[in-house]
């Protein structure tokens, strides 16, 4: 029976605006509400969920190191902190982790460490080139790095030091860096923009770019990165390889979890710099290292390409069926562009009542972000459903 107290929002503050559910469980694909209904879950706490909710080897790690040890302190190693920063290391072609709670603060601790590397390498240099309609994050100086409509006003002023240029610009790139820029920095798919690809080529030019001017290749995989484009980091796809990257969402599998990662001459961090009192808690290292062994497995990035083939099939259908736009976007992070009809929001909530979770980052798009392992049978369901709400 649902107490009054569970449906009291009023002790909440009010940041979104949200439907009136009250989750209870999860498992793989699907959600229950207090009511026992079901829904199929195709945004998965935005690309949060890599392995569904509730996935038994992430519930058995967590379950075994909270009855072993959850947090001694920062001040102190623990295993699976060490664990966990050997297995990204391993996966990519840079050297360090310090590990964050949120992408925001992932990318935080990136900003500041290329305000540090410019003072000590290009004398004093602290610009970073961003790029319009980025998102990486809501702190203050996150907010300030993206170029999300309207966030140059929301908490004005801004954190000074950020020139934004369109993606897939290379002159522009170019046009903008001068002698106080320290970094460039942008998402591989744009994805509260509408999943908004970088091409390959423009990935490969600014880092051509950047080495050429002596710059930090900052690249923001907090959505990309851990299989979602199936590839351990997006930027694999096209064999670049940035000097700083930073990870969030799907690295704890549903866990608070991120990552600074960066190379051996960009870790410029001396002690009393950067830090957290939850950061790297065995707790949710714990977590992060069963999301990183399951995606690593043999199989199982080969089995989220399939996935991501058959779901832009999928989608691709169903935007010749109602005369939609293009399906944009890498293995399972895909928007359907609605043909510049903005009814989006509509459709959530419509396929909401039908039992099925969407999100509309734009009002022209809808975006996909099931869990890595979702099955084509619940693809099929998932179209189904999305059929019967457009029809």
């Amino acid at each position: 029976m649902t107490t009054q107290a569970q449906h009291d929002t009023s002790a909440l503050m009010t940041v979104a605006a949200k439907p009136d559910l009250v989750f209870v469980r999860g498992a793989g694909s699907w959600l229950w509400d207090e009511r026992g209904r079901r829904y199929l879950d195709f945004v998965q706490g935005w690309a949060v969920n890599s392995l569904g909710h509730c996935p038994p080897q992430l519930t058995a790690a967590l379950a075994t190191q909270a009855a072993t040890l959850i947090n001694p302190g920062p001040a102190f190693h623990n295993g699976p902190a060490l664990r966990l920063a050997r297995l990204i290391t391993d996966g990519c072609a840079l050297d360090r982790v310090f590990f964050a709670n949120s992408g925001a603060e992932a990318n935080e601790g990136a900003i500041k460490l290329a305000r540090k590397w410019g003072r000590q390498h290009r004398g004093g240099a602290y610009k970073i080139v961003t790029l319009n309609d980025g998102f990486h994050g809501r702190t203050l100086a996150t907010m300030s790095a993206s170029g999300k409509p309207g966030w140059d006003r929301l908490f004005a002023p801004q954190v000074d030091g950020f020139v934004k240029v369109p993606i897939n610009d290379l002159d522009a790139v170019a046009a903008a860096i001068d002698d106080r820029t320290a970094a460039v920095m942008f998402e591989p798919i744009q994805g509260e923009a509408g999943v908004i690809p970088a091409s390959d080529a423009f990935l490969r030019g600014v880092r051509e770019l950047t080495r050429a001017r002596g710059l930090l290749l900052i690249l923001d995989e907090v959505q990309t990165g851990v299989g979602r484009t199936g590839k351990l980091f997006a930027h694999q796809h096209c064999a670049v390889d940035p000097d700083v990257m930073t990870l969030g969402k799907g690295l704890g599998g549903g866990v608070p979890l991120a990552a600074l990662v960066a190379r051996e001459d960009a870790c410029c961090f001396e002690p009393g710099d950067q830090g957290g009192t939850f950061n790297g808690n065995p707790l949710a290292t714990a977590a992060g290292c069963a999301v990183m062994e399951a995606v690593t497995a043999p199989g199982f990035l080969d089995q989220v390409v399939a996935a991501g083939t058959y779901l832009q099939a999928q989608l691709e259908g169903i935007s010749r069926r109602f005369d939609l736009g293009a399906v944009r976007g890498r293995g399972l992070l895909l928007a359907l562009s609605l043909g510049g009809k903005a009814i989006g929001p509509d459709i959530v909530a419509a396929a909401r009542a039908e039992g099925l979770l969407l999100n509309a980052p734009r009002p022209d798009c809808l975006r996909f972000m099931p869990a890595l392992n979702v099955t084509a049978a619940e693809i099929d369901a998932m179209s189904a459903i999305l059929q019967r709400v457009m029809t």
